[in-house]
């Protein structure tokens, strides 16, 4: 049974394994929260493993910080997090943002990680479909009404593309300053190019999963096989293939996991 609360400040969502083969650790995307994880969280298929998902500080129903936080931050506060709650490494999943996190977290605290995969993470300026946008504005723009415009746009195509429903809860829920200083970071990062060739040079085991045809493509999935970055696809998805396709998702998480258990 998914419950949800706040724990050290932190609003969390939690999944109570029924016979313990491990903990899964879930970092969200840009504007997101862990709400878009729920029912791959729930999922029957997964049932084995403990599920842990917060909300990023500044995102979902988290507290909004003084200032905005850097990937860096990021991945330092969940490390924190995985050391308060976890007694073993984890199996780590990070979903486009949280897919650059969880590679920076892998990099710095590679003790706390069993495991790390890779949902649709940005790899190159080709990712950034959403965040050129954002970052498109000056951030005064962006506050004074680029914010509100995203928000709107993303809502009438909610009414076609279920995802985007469930993005635009979360949106809305986020503080602006960071939804603008995490798409510019995010730019920056993703045209240095390097991000699959950091994923593969990590000291834990790692995999990149992603969405077919409508989610990572082209340049960036060249870049990750350059690197040997394994890959694992789910067909007639896209940037969120936990949500176009639940059950096709929990099969391939289950079966990286199980190869990893043995």
């Amino acid at each position: 049974m998914l419950v949800q609360g706040f724990y050290h400040g932190t609003h969390m969502r939690l999944v109570e394994a029924d016979r313990p083969q491990g903990l899964i650790f879930y970092v969200h995307g840009l504007g997101e929260s862990g709400l878009c994880l729920e029912h791959l969280m729930a999922h029957p298929l997964l049932k084995g493993f403990t599920h842990i998902a917060p909300d990023l500080p500044g995102y979902g129903k988290s507290p909004w910080t003084h200032a905005p936080l850097s990937v860096v931050e990021y991945a330092d506060a969940v490390a924190g997090w995985i050391s308060l709650y976890a007694a073993d490494a984890v199996f780590l999943l990070g979903h486009s943002l949280g897919g650059v996190i969880g590679t920076c977290l892998c990099e710095r605290h590679p003790e706390l990680v069993r495991l790390f995969v890779n949902v649709e993470g940005n790899i190159s300026a080709e990712d950034c479909t959403l965040s050129c946008r954002i970052a498109g504005h000056t951030l005064e723009d962006f506050l004074a009404y680029g914010y509100e415009m995203f928000c709107e746009e993303t809502y009438r195509r909610g009414m076609h593309e279920k995802a985007l429903r469930m993005y635009y809860a979360s949106m809305r829920m986020c503080d602006p300053r960071q939804l603008y200083a995490s798409s510019t970071e995010l730019m920056d990062l993703s045209a240095r190019e390097d991000l699959g060739l950091r994923l593969a040079g990590l000291k834990v085991p790692a995999c990149y999963l992603w969405g077919d045809p409508r989610g990572t493509q082209g340049h960036s999935l060249g870049l990750l096989e350059a690197a040997g970055v394994p890959l694992v696809k789910v067909d007639d998805a896209g940037h969120w293939p936990f949500i176009d396709q639940p059950d096709a998702i929990a099969r391939h998480l289950l079966a990286v996991l199980e190869t990893n258990l043995r």
